[in-house]
Parts: C-alpha cells; sequence; structure tokens
C-alpha cells in the first residue's frame, strides 16, 4: 500500500448510535459524499478552531440528531486513514458509538433522512464499498473496544487494506 496520488485530506468523524433494540441509526445522505447511501450520521472536523475528534462527534450529534452530548457520552470505536476516496479525497476518520441508547427516531435532516436498522439488515442496504467490505465487519467485530485500519482505494474500484491494531472488549452477556 504504497503511491498514492496528491490529493486534499478530509478529517471526519462517524457516530454509531442505537436504540434499546440494538438497532443502528443511519442516514440515507443528501448529499455528496456517498449521496443516496445509508451509513451513520457524523461531519468534518472544524479544523479552523483546533476542535478535538471527540469534540466534532459531539457537535454534529447535536447539529444531526438535535441531541446535547458531551465529548465523554462517545466512545472512539475506530480510527480509519482512507486513502483516494472516489479518486478525490484522503479521509481520517474517527468512528465513536454513543454510550446510551437513544428513544426515538430524530426527525428528517438537511442532510438525509434518518432510520433505526436492524444489525443483520445493514449489509443489504445501499451503502458504500468501504463500510461494506472493511468498516461494518471491523466495527461489528471489535463492537466496545477499538480498531485501526488503513484503506486504498483503487481506481479500478478493489479495495485493500491493513488492520493496524484492534483490542476487542469482552462484553458481559445480559
Amino acid at each position: 500500500m504504497t503511491d498514492s496520488p496528491t490529493l486534499p485530506h478530509k478529517i471526519s468523524t462517524l457516530i454509531f448510535a442505537f436504540n434499546d433494540r440494538d438497532e443502528v441509526l443511519l442516514m440515507r445522505r443528501q448529499g455528496a459524499p456517498n449521496a443516496g447511501l445509508w451509513s451513520p450520521f457524523g461531519g468534518k472536523l472544524n479544523r479552523e478552531t483546533g476542535e478535538s475528534p471527540h469534540q466534532c462527534a459531539a457537535r454534529e450529534t447535536g447539529e444531526e440528531i438535535g441531541l446535547r452530548v458531551r465529548p465523554g457520552d462517545l466512545h472512539l470505536a475506530g480510527m480509519v486513514a482512507e486513502r483516494a476516496y472516489e479518486g478525490n479525497t484522503h479521509w481520517l476518520m474517527f468512528m465513536f458509538e454513543l454510550k446510551f441508547r437513544l428513544q426515538k427516531l430524530p426527525p428528517p435532516h438537511e442532510e438525509g433522512i434518518f432510520e433505526f436498522v436492524p444489525l443483520p439488515e445493514v449489509i443489504n442496504r445501499p451503502i458504500p464499498a468501504t463500510d461494506r467490505e472493511v468498516l461494518w465487519p471491523l466495527f461489528l467485530k471489535n463492537r466496545g473496544g477499538f480498531f485501526s485500519v488503513a484503506i486504498v482505494c483503487r481506481p479500478d474500484g478493489r479495495l485493500e487494506w491493513d488492520v493496524e491494531e484492534t483490542l476487542v472488549q469482552l462484553r458481559s452477556e445480559k
């Protein structure tokens, strides 16, 4: 995974939020990137103000689903370095899981509409290829822990990735 074009580098967050039935909140995105596809909500880090990834995730949670949270309400679940996404941007993404359960579906947002989706059905939705092949399997496998992955998006659509770190948190059965 060496050669990579010179492209802009963006930093963003994705927030995984669940309801009491362990269904994940997904947004069908209206605009780029990933227009028409389903994904967790999130957004770009405000680099000009020195915003941290946790602060960005808390801010985006308020802006996109109308829920005020503190950075401590979020668990850093993963870090993703994605080269040449759609051939035009490198992304550094911080993936978070909201530590508490949502009680209701958020209203539609200018960036998309929301739906709670049972985990086994996520893979059947139109979702980005990187989510389908890499992010969802790693998130589910390491849920409650942490993972770091580097992904290269090839011009022919193939994805190559290296899992750089994992920390699986043992969860007790309820």
